[in-house]
């Protein structure tokens, strides 16, 4: 008998189907999916749109919506701001401490919300031999941070900038640094080669950054609950206009601020995507 004869004859292997395969990941991913898919769809079905526009149309609304655009977009226009730098670093370089640098960053995403916004709080009242950051802050720019509209852009800022900087990180990495290394043999210093080999060649990284700092700030709600407070007509956002509104016992409002959320949302992903860039936060 020859190898792989059996008998005088080859063996043949009976290739098994993989259709258990397919049903029990098809399954699995369709239970999300679909778990998903009804939130929406409850949320569209609750509520008819003569409500969803009567309820946008309140004042206290109309003042979160705008409130919410100014502070996502100051707050995610500052966390590209230190993220590029912040990412470029850990993107290229080794230097001692780098993995301490590391987990402070990520410290942010995996704390607790409402830990991260008593945090702020005690950090801006915490008197330190008769000096307090707030009341410092309060003499420098003539107006109190907490409870105000600045500790909203704050709050938000702590924990969309983190997101950030991993998402610039992950940019850095997946680009060549040959361009920088023989820009910087012609003359060009490391800011030099950072400012106008880099910086220009990261420009979807850039806007990936933003566009999830900016999601990230959206839906933000524990740290601008404690560490400013949820006022009407003053630092009141879309995400605490659902907590305030639920509070009251008007659900149709809170569902219709929910929606406009989903929607501003689904623009987001809609940005990513066209970019190509997808979320690497």
């Amino acid at each position: 008998m020859k190898g792989g004869d059996v008998k005088g004859g080859p063996v043949r292997l009976r290739r098994r189907s993989d259709a258990p395969f397919f049903l029990v990941m098809g399954g699995l991913s369709a239970c999300f999916v679909l778990l998903v898919v009804l939130l929406l769809a409850a949320d569209l079905f609750f509520t008819s749109w003569g409500e969803f526009v009567s309820a946008l149309r309140k004042p206290e609304i109309l003042s979160a919506l705008r409130l919410t655009l100014l502070s996502c977009t100051l707050a995610a226009i500052a966390s590209v701001w230190v993220a590029a730098p912040l990412g470029y670093l850990l993107a290229r370089y080794r230097f001692p401490g780098r993995w301490l640098v590391d987990t402070v960053v990520d410290i942010p995403i995996v704390l607790p919300p409402l830990v991260l916004g008593l945090s702020l709080l005690i950090l801006f009242h915490l008197p330190l031999g008769g000096w307090e950051l707030e009341r410092w802050l309060k003499g420098s720019i003539g107006f109190p941070v907490t409870y105000h509209w600045p500790a909203v852009v704050l709050a938000q800022f702590t924990v969309s900038c983190a997101f950030a900087v991993r998402t610039m990180r992950v940019t850095f990495e997946q680009m060549n640094p040959r361009a920088e290394e023989v820009a910087r043999t012609l003359g060009c210093t490391r800011g030099d080669a950072f400012l106008k080999i880099a910086l220009p060649q990261a420009w979807q990284g850039l806007i990936a950054a933003f566009t999830i700092a900016w999601a990230r700030a959206l839906g933000e709600f524990g740290p601008i609950l404690v560490f400013a407070g949820a006022t009407r007509m003053r630092t009141e956002v879309l995400s605490t206009s659902v907590f305030l509104e639920l509070s009251i016992g008007n659900l149709n409002a809170a569902v219709a601020v929910s929606l406009l959320m989903v929607g501003m949302a689904a623009c987001v992903l809609l940005v990513l995507r066209a970019l190509g860039t997808g979320l690497h936060a």
